[in-house]
């Protein structure tokens, strides 16, 4: 396989720059260009003709899901991977409805990240396992548009907003470790656990440290 030539669209700088980070040192892969909206993508797209396109869902102009859909359609040579911090059966099936090749959530790990993008890059597809169980529960059971159940009814549904990474970048937060101690004891780099800590927050809709030790009690998440 040769080398892979990806574009990154995703509406923040943060996540692109930890993307770049995980893949800097990977000879076989190449970030050519960044997008910070879907329009944006899709020009990149038409005049560079990336391999790859590492998209983000919720984005300003165009959604990703929009985006897969026209590159399926205008650019069916181009592979999809679909990033995203939402695990929603809503989301999920919309975007294998649309093409995409893959769909990994925001905090996996980086032997994940890889696999899926050399998979996807090779021909294949790559959906994690909680994303495939999902899938199947959907087309199995002809459920649309409901989240999969992954707790118990009496569990308080906001324990499931957190993907396992970001409940352990949480945790780590909230007993006062920096990024860089942060990606010490999870072994990743600082950048990782910078974007790591700037998608929790985000999802969180909390802008510094009290306002999420109140918001993570406030949903029970500790």
């Amino acid at each position: 396989m040769g080398q892979t030539k990806i574009l990154l669209a995703d509406d923040h700088e943060l996540v692109r720059d930890g993307i770049i980070a995980l893949l800097e040192n990977e000879e076989n892969l190449t970030v050519v260009n960044e997008a910070a909206n879907g329009k944006k993508a899709l020009e990149i797209i038409e005049k560079e003709a990336p391999d790859l396109l590492i998209v983000d869902i919720r984005m300003p102009e165009l959604n990703g899901i929009e985006v897969v859909k026209r590159v399926k359609k205008d650019f069916p040579e181009v592979k999809t991977l679909v990033l995203s911090m939402h695990d929603s059966t809503e989301y999920v099936v919309q975007c294998v409805e649309a093409g995409a090749d893959g769909y990994l959530l925001k905090g996996s790990s980086k032997e994940e990240f890889l696999k899926a993008i050399n998979k996807i890059a090779d021909g294949g597809k790559y959906f994690s396992g909680d994303i495939s169980a999902i899938i199947v529960n959907n087309f199995v059971n002809g459920n649309s548009g409901k989240r999969l159940e992954t707790s118990s009814p009496e569990q308080d549904p906001a324990l499931n907003i957190l993907t396992k990474r970001e409940k352990q970048i949480l945790e780590l937060i909230l007993k006062g470790k920096n990024n860089q101690e942060i990606g010490d004891e999870l072994k990743i780099s600082k950048r990782t656990a910078e974007a790591h800590r700037f998608n929790l927050m985000k999802k969180l809709e909390v802008k510094n440290l009290m306002e999420l030790t109140h918001k993570s009690r406030e949903l029970k998440l500790i």
